[in-house]
């Protein structure tokens, strides 16, 4: 699954997850806490949508990251200011023309967003043609949703190794399919929401972008982690500095 992966110096495993860890709570932008006080909760959200347009987005999504996934390594990585600039254009476009329009949009911003996750893959010297690194990275389109304040970051990848043919790249994306559906009507119902009407198709659009290239980053953070220290050992730390604290109470003796 590597490409390029030199040891680090005397690496301290406690601070890298402590790192992670903070960056993993913070994963949702201003933005996409704006959009959650405004527009209420996931489940009022969503019932905003009619359920055939729930089913559309649904079939939308899982035939875009069929697609996507042959289509996101055409042409190089993608990242920086072209990514975000390619994502606000298809946001504004698809918000222009009302719901039509913005499911319409999906599969070229779902496009987009997996080449932005390939990038980070790249950056921590993975291969993103390597199958379980192209696994790895439709898995962080399961990572829940900005608009959900879930930080989205589950370990149990870290000792996963999928080779995509056939059957198994399509039982993955039909467990991706449905969080990222999920995550995308929200997006949807959030643009239609009267009083989120200042916050345009492009805003929503480049807060999904970076949560999910966050996302991403931090993936790949402890995928690297994970092969000079033991997937277990990188799992059990981060699902430690991500616990919430635990209360407790002081009897009077």
């Amino acid at each position: 699954m590597t490409a390029n992966l030199p040891a680090l110096p005397s690496p301290d495993l406690n601070r890298d997850i402590a790192v992670l860890a903070r960056d993993a709570k913070r994963a949702n932008g201003p933005l996409m806490a704006l959009v959650n006080k405004l527009g209420g909760s996931m489940e009022q959200q969503l019932a905003l949508l009619p359920p055939s347009l729930r089913v559309e987005v649904e079939r939308v999504t899982a035939g875009a990251l069929m697609a996507a996934h042959g289509l996101a390594g055409l042409g190089g990585e993608a990242g920086g200011r072209g990514t975000m600039a390619a994502v606000l254009a298809t946001g504004a476009a698809g918000g222009a023309g009302g719901l039509v329009t913005s499911v319409a949009e999906l599969p070229v911003t779902i496009t987009i967003i997996l080449r932005a996750i390939r990038a980070e893959a790249v950056k921590a010297g993975f291969d993103p043609d390597e199958p379980g690194t192209r696994a790895a990275c439709l898995e962080v389109f399961a990572a829940g949703s900005p608009l959900a304040g879930d930080d989205g970051v589950n370990t149990s990848f870290l000792s996963a190794r999928l080779t995509l043919t056939g059957p198994a790249l399509q039982g993955l994306i039909a467990m991706v399919a449905p969080r990222l559906a999920a995550a995308l009507g929200q997006k949807l119902a959030a643009q239609a929401v009267p009083v989120l009407g200042a916050v345009s198709g492009a805003a929503i659009n480049a807060a999904f972008l970076r949560y999910y290239r966050e996302v991403a980053r931090i993936r790949f953070a402890l995928m690297r982690l994970a092969v000079q220290h033991g997937a277990a050992t990188v799992a059990a730390r981060f699902a430690e500095a991500t616990a919430a604290p635990r209360l407790t109470t002081n009897r009077a003796r």
